[in-house]
Formats: structure tokens, sequence, C-alpha cells
């Protein structure tokens, strides 16, 4: 039996990393594995419970009694303790504490684990900011997706005004930048990339060329 088919695709946020790894996975009939989802679940989890982002004893603590459940599809969900929160981990305030989370060490190896077993038992498209350096870096299918700031900045600020969400975009952007500080410098599995990657600059790219470049590369 062959090995199961894992897709890295990593970079900072508001890069399209979700939309193309849906696309990504579509194309290939593969599971899309939204692990950055994981992350804001447990901020979300987090935050409900009152235990600060930057709590390392409390977070441990949280990421061992909460249960995170992943369930892949056309249209992916997120269950926190039973309850859907697919919707609601998609806010500005969930997407600092994410960063936040995910780089207390016990945090990750829980829901790294997590990933491992998705992806070993069905393969994947899996997204996020370490997959191929520290959650699947054996695998020969890694894509390292940048863009200018300006550009993810504009990105976002659309999707939010899209959802009906109030944003502004020199905020987005000041966001931006600063959680690229936090993701690239912090001590456990920072944001980075190595030469095994191909790396994507999406910045004047459609997200149809951005997937075709990917699943070419997959599939030769």
């Amino acid at each position: 039996m062959s090995e199961p088919v894992i897709v890295a695709i990593d970079g900072p946020s508001g890069v399209g990393k979700s939309t193309t790894s849906r696309l990504v996975a579509r194309a290939l009939n593969l599971p899309h594995i939204d692990t950055g989802a994981m992350y804001r679940a447990l901020a979300l989890a987090a935050k409900r419970a009152g235990v600060g982002t930057r709590d390392a004893e409390g977070l441990e603590q949280l990421a061992a009694k909460v249960r995170i459940e992943f369930i892949p599809g056309e249209r992916a969900r997120i269950l926190l303790d039973g309850d859907d929160v697919t919707t609601l981990i998609r806010t500005p305030e969930i997407s600092m504490g994410a960063s936040d989370v995910s780089a207390v060490p016990a945090v990750r190896r829980v829901l790294v684990r997590l990933q491992q077993e998705l992806g070993h038992r069905d393969g994947g498209v899996l997204e996020g900011r370490d997959i191929g350096t520290k959650v699947f870096p054996e695998t020969p299918h890694k894509f390292f997706l940048t863009a200018r700031p300006e550009v993810r900045a504009r990105r976002r600020t659309d999707e939010l005004i899209a959802k009906g969400q109030p944003a502004d975009y020199d905020a987005v952007l000041a966001d931006c930048r600063a959680r690229d500080e936090q993701d690239s410098t912090r001590a456990d599995s920072p944001l980075t990339y190595d030469g095994t990657y191909k790396i994507v600059d999406t910045s004047d790219l459609t997200i149809d060329q951005v997937v075709d470049r990917i699943v070419r590369a997959v599939v030769t």
C-alpha cells in the first residue's frame, strides 16, 4: 500500500493559505486539514475559560482537558467540546490569540499529535506555519506562500467586510506586521522555511494560478 500523500502549505497570516489549501485538496481529492483552526479553537477556549493566551501553564492544563475535533469535508468544521465553533474562531481577536497559544510547546505537542494522526490516516493538505518543518518534515510536497504585507492586509480587510465585520485597513496592516514578527521570532516552531520548500509569491497571482502551480508540482 502506498503512503498517504501529504501536502504542506506554510506561510504567514493573510497570504491565502486557507482558500488555496481547500482548492488544492479538492483538486487532488485529499482531505483539507486546517491546522490553524485548531489553534484558534484553543484560543477561543482560553477566552471562555478566562485563561490568558500567554499563560503557558494555564494553556497547558487547558489543552490537556478540552476536546478539539477537526472534521474534514467540503465545508470543514471545528468542534470545541462538541460545540461547532467554525464561525466563532474567525475574528481578529481570536487570530492574534491563536498566534499566542501556538507558541506554547505543550499546546503544540497536543495539536501536532492530532494533525499527524489525521494526516497518516488518509493523507491531506495541511496549512500552517511549520507543517513542512515540524509536523510532516518527511513529505516531499512543501510549499511556502508569501505576499507583500500590504497585499495581505487588503485581502484580509476585504474578507472581513464581506463577512459583515468591521475592518480598518491600517489596523489590519498593523496586526499583520505584528503577527509576522510574533510568529517568526517565537522560540518554539517559528514561522520559517528551508531549501526543501517551493516558494510561491502570491502577491500578483490569482488563487487559481497559485493552486495550479501547487497541483502541477505535486502530480509531476
